[in-house]
């Protein structure tokens, strides 16, 4: 687990090149609408990139701007980031995505939700401290192409409203469990 805990951001890339040009070649002109939920993962592929290898640095700067620590790797680190990542990300992406191809496209309209809410963390943290890793994606990728994705589903008319506030409340909730573990478990280790 040690190996993977340090290098599962490694992957994300590559990962993301591959999904796009599979993407590209074989559902965007079949499932235009499906296309847009797959792209999600694409996209936070790529902010998971910039947040911890090009530029990189998102535990070090979560830990010291955010969290109020003097140690770059406490008290976030190597375990929780993956444990967070993971799950989320490249789990419950794909599987939303998977399963609104082969059982109703309503299924991954949460990840459109989720990827805007969490980017908007990243705008707000760059109003108190400027950059941050992710930001520049969150800014240019996740956040236009979240806003697309939920008004071509809205204007027309792939799901209900009703699975509109779904999406909506997976996305907050989802948010709010990573926002409650950084403030109430991580934040009172520094103290």
């Amino acid at each position: 687990m040690k190996w993977l805990y340090e290098n599962w951001y490694k992957s994300t890339i590559f990962i993301a090149i591959y999904i796009l040009l599979v993407l590209l070649l074989f559902v965007l002109e079949t499932d235009f609408a499906l296309f847009l939920i797959w792209i999600q993962f694409v996209v936070y592929l790529l902010h998971q990139f910039e947040e911890y290898i090009l530029p990189g640095g998102f535990v070090k700067f979560f830990n010291h701007k955010i969290l109020g620590s003097t140690q770059d790797n406490y008290p976030l680190d190597e375990v929780a980031s993956f444990w967070i990542n993971i799950p989320i990300i490249f789990i419950a992406y794909p599987l939303s995505a998977t399963l609104a191809g082969s059982i109703d496209i309503s299924i991954g309209i949460w990840t459109a939700y989720f990827s805007i809410i969490n980017a908007v963390s990243h705008v707000g943290m760059f109003f108190k401290h400027k950059y941050n890793p992710g930001f520049i994606v969150s800014l240019f990728l996740n956040i236009p192409i979240g806003i697309y994705t939920i008004h071509y589903f809205y204007t027309q008319n792939i799901i209900s409203i009703n699975d509109h506030l779904i999406g909506l409340l997976i996305g907050i909730f989802i948010q709010a469990i990573v926002m409650i573990y950084g403030f109430k478990i991580l934040k009172p280790k520094v103290k």
